[in-house]
């Protein structure tokens, strides 16, 4: 049955290059926010419309891996917790591995400002997400989120089994995989 590793937080707390990392340690494949989100805006801007195709492709590809032979998916994304729906979407993508019989585990990573606003500007994550290469927007909208979106938990907030958070201010993206990969047995 097929794994989802759900790797959330902050904008540039490292969820990706983890991911990435992940990835080469597992069977798991990466199926980062930015494939989506970089694959409709330059047709859609951020506008309702491109957020409402992102989260239909998303879906589908949720589905399809949960009900496929394939290992699993590590999926990253920004969660605000303020947000009801933000919950709703966790809920909706648990729901969807767990009926086809599968395991989620959900891993937050907690970073200083400081290190998120070097990470913003590095040459992986310029590579890999094109709507980022405006580093001067791009730090503006991370500074921005942190005051209208509480971006990680509070302690006890989330109460599911298969649940850690990391704060990754000082490891390697390598040290947080393995450190994943072990804690969870994947």
């Amino acid at each position: 049955m097929a794994k989802c590793v759900l790797i959330f937080g902050p904008q540039a707390s490292g969820k990706m290059t983890v991911g990435q990392e992940l990835a080469k340690i597992t069977e798991l494949k990466l199926f980062h926010n930015h494939m989506t989100i970089d694959l409709l805006e330059p047709f859609f801007g951020f506008t309702p419309e491109m957020w409402r195709l992102a989260n239909l492709f998303r879906f589908e590809i949720f589905e399809a891996a949960a009900k496929s032979n394939m290992e699993g998916l590590i999926f990253t994304f920004v969660w605000a917790f303020s947000q009801q729906k933000d919950w709703e979407y966790v809920d909706r993508i648990c729901e969807i591995f767990e009926s086809n019989g599968g395991s989620v585990y959900l891993i937050e990573l907690e970073t200083e400002l400081e290190v998120r606003l070097e990470r913003n500007k590095s040459p992986n994550r310029l590579a890999h997400k094109p709507t980022k290469r405006n580093v001067e927007y791009s730090e503006a909208e991370l500074k921005s989120s942190m005051k209208k979106h509480r971006l990680n938990s509070w302690e006890g907030e989330i109460q599911r089994k298969n649940y850690v958070k990391l704060n990754n201010t000082h490891i390697s993206a390598e040290e947080a995989a393995a450190w994943i990969k072990d804690q969870f047995l994947l």
